[in-house]
């Protein structure tokens, strides 16, 4: 089969791989749908993570079940499926607290390459979850968002105690923050701050539900944050970035007892001890636990109440996913889907 393959920072090649076989008996094999390109990717594409050798990309993926290991018992070969970035059991004593992507045998799928034509998924019965039929192709697109980012914004939102009357602020404007307002909205936010400088992104924003947008950043973000909300800050916060310059702009646009959901993946963030001890500002979040979220998020874009889809704004061939990458990294482009 082919695959997307990093071999450096920055070099990104489409290669022939061994085609994926059943090895556990709690295995399936998906022939993908469509795949894409995660904000996450970039890193390692910028070089800011090592690239340790040729290493497979990929960890979104929906797909038909083609083969199931001996001991699957809920997933069938003809099913559609979307499942994680963590395989897991779901049913371990962590996964039925809903932290799935801390399940005590969770497997990290990327690692097994989903920007390709096939992908092992391991724990089948526990990480996939089957739409009600066959979907037509234009909701494809949404729920391959629903595999991560889609959950990821959803669990930033949750983590941050979104809720009916709240004003709530997301800083980042990529694919998880622009579906963290959607969340938000869905969750039923009264008002929704988006923070972003790119007029694409904030008109996505905008038909997602927020109802304001700040361009400014750091110590003038935090001050336009303050004067929407009474010199107070937001109930809840969502940080979708993953910097220290976010983290710190979220938890200082929160007021006194409110909630930061950080689920941008963090890179070098260190918290000053005192500012946050006197901010009473309560934090929660980490890799979101997907699988938590899939079965409602399913319901919602099955019966076309949800529009994730939206998000991606370049599809291009597997073939040509090194031209994805580099208009990711060059903010040309929101999310790239890929066609195997």
């Amino acid at each position: 089969m082919r695959g997307v393959v990093m071999h450096a920072p920055g070099d990104i090649r489409v290669e022939k791989r061994e085609d994926p076989r059943i090895q556990l008996p709690t295995d399936a094999i998906i022939r993908l749908s469509a795949s894409c390109i995660c904000g996450s990717d970039l890193w390692p594409y910028r070089g800011v993570e090592a690239v340790k050798g040729p290493s497979p990309m990929g960890h979104e993926y929906v797909g038909v079940v083609q083969e199931v290991g001996s001991e699957v018992k809920n997933i069938k070969p003809g099913q559609f499926v979307i499942g994680s970035f963590f395989a897991s059991d779901n049913t371990c004593v962590i996964c039925r607290a809903g932290y799935q992507s801390s399940c005590i045998h969770r497997e990290l799928v990327g690692g097994l390459g989903a920007q390709a034509e096939y992908l092992r998924v391991p724990l089948a019965d526990g990480t996939l979850v089957t739409t009600p039929d066959t979907p037509s192709d234009d909701l494809i697109p949404s729920f391959l968002a629903a595999s991560d980012v889609l959950g990821t914004g959803w669990f930033g939102a949750v983590a941050a105690e979104v809720g009916p009357g709240k004003t709530v602020a997301v800083v980042g404007d990529g694919a998880v923050g622009l579906l963290a307002v959607l969340a938000a909205k869905q969750l039923g936010a009264e008002r929704i701050i988006a923070m972003s400088r790119h007029e694409p992104r904030q008109k996505l924003a905008a038909h997602y539900g927020a109802t304001h947008i700040v361009t400014e950043r750091g110590d003038e973000g935090v001050a336009r944050i303050k004067e929407l909300t009474d010199g107070l800050g937001a109930h809840s916060v969502i940080e979708a970035v993953g910097t220290q310059e976010s983290m710190m702009q979220s938890i200082r646009s929160t007021r006194p007892g409110g909630h930061v959901g950080y689920v941008g993946v963090a890179h070098d963030v260190r918290l000053p001890g005192e500012e946050l001890f006197f901010s009473h500002v309560h934090l929660h979040g980490g890799p979101a636990p997907v699988r938590r979220f899939l079965p409602e998020l399913i319901a919602l874009i099955w019966n076309r109440q949800i529009d994730p889809g939206k998000v991606f704004d370049l599809t291009l061939p597997l073939d040509q996913a090194a031209e994805g990458y580099q208009a990711m990294d060059e903010r040309r482009a929101i999310k790239v889907l890929l066609n195997p």
